[in-house]
């Protein structure tokens, strides 16, 4: 379980560090854009991003298909929820999507990430596109699209690595 919360923790820190460091370059390019971040996916990890970003003063909306989700929120977030699929253009349009300064996609599905983060890049235009990827042999549909990626897999597999090099 220690491992796990610890994972969880790096995948977190991997997320708002990318976030931050996206939107300050992008907000240096171009001042008319905001901190409008959209979080797709509220389990513990999309929660835990869209609490933070909340908590740092950004302007957060999260989506999520299951309106029960939303209850991993603290009770300090401030941002806003969508109850909706973020695979349908109608919920992706009502989120403002052409709007946001980043789009972060943590389903529990590889293959709806991807197809969401197609849709935001290709019909929104989004710079700043990061997708979480449970199987690293998918990260090459990613690469072309110019998409970050947070492979839980690969951060577990160098956390253990770490561990046991100190155990040694």
């Amino acid at each position: 379980m220690e491992i796990i919360e610890k994972i969880n923790r790096n995948s977190f820190a991997i997320i708002t560090g990318l976030i931050d460091r996206n939107i300050m370059k992008r907000l240096k390019e171009k001042k008319e854009k905001n901190d409008y971040v959209i979080v797709i996916g509220c389990g513990r990890l999309g929660a835990s991003v869209a609490d933070a970003l909340s908590d740092g003063g950004r302007s957060v909306l999260i989506i999520d298909k299951d309106n029960d989700a939303f209850k991993k929120l603290s009770s300090s977030y401030g941002g806003l929820t969508l109850n909706g699929d973020a695979t349908e253009l109608h919920v992706l349009n009502e989120a403002g999507a052409d709007k946001a300064a980043a789009v972060v996609i943590v389903t529990n599905n590889d293959n709806t990430n991807i197809l969401i983060a197609q849709l935001i890049k290709d019909r929104y235009g989004a710079d700043n596109v990061i997708a979480r990827l449970y199987e690293p042999e998918r990260a090459y549909a990613y690469e072309g699209l110019n998409i970050s990626t947070v492979c839980p897999a690969r951060l577990s597999a160098n956390e253990i690595n770490s561990l046991l090099q100190k155990g040694l």
